[in-house]
């Protein structure tokens, strides 16, 4: 259903109550605005609920994606509506930390309810001399590793995704699925 096809959606200002005295009585002139009303209800009705369509948690499912376009978030329509729901409520945060270990964590724990341990493969180098060329090797990897805490399994291909999608163009990715929490890894 839409809100254009509402059937039976009353108005709460009928148009015919509007009309001038003389009209109050004319059978056509209280039919075709009955018709307009109809017609108008639906558009009145969002109109009256405007701040409820800019709110994730009132906002109707179909608008969400829309709303997300709007803070700057991709959710994929197979996550659950009410993850939906609370990454978009959390879009300025998670735009906040992007690009950090622990932005990466708390992103990974929204969507799949799993821990993480960032290994970032980032570097800097330097010379005290200009125009010298620099030694070392070039960063590496950002290596990502989860493990289950809210749920029994974790899907490492959409884990993949996340971690690509928030990491640096020049480090590749790679994710590691653990059964636990690593004992020698503390906690990003």
């Amino acid at each position: 259903m839409t809100r254009s096809a509402v059937p039976g959606l009353p108005t709460r200002y009928p148009i015919g109550e509007l009309l001038p005295a003389i009209y109050a009585d004319d059978d056509l002139a209280q039919r075709f605005t009955a018709g307009l009303d109809t017609v108008l209800a639906p558009v009145l009705s969002t109109l009256d609920n405007l701040p409820a369509y800019f709110d994730p948690a009132l906002t109707p499912g179909d608008f969400l994606p829309w709303l997300s376009s709007w803070v700057g978030v991709d959710v994929a329509e197979a996550w659950p509506e009410e993850l939906r729901r609370a990454v978009v409520v959390r879009a300025v945060e998670l735009h906040r930390g992007r690009g950090t270990r622990r932005g990466l964590a708390e992103r990974l724990w929204l969507c799949f309810g799993v821990h993480a341990s960032v290994e970032d493969g980032g570097g800097a180098a330097w010379s005290s001399v200009a125009n010298t060329e620099l030694t070392g090797p070039p960063p590496g990897e950002l290596l990502v590793r989860v493990w289950p805490v809210r749920t029994a399994e974790v899907d490492e291909a959409q884990v993949l995704d996340v971690v690509r999608a928030s990491c640096p163009v020049h480090l590749t990715c790679r994710v590691e699925v653990l059964p636990g929490p690593p004992d020698d890894q503390r906690e990003a």
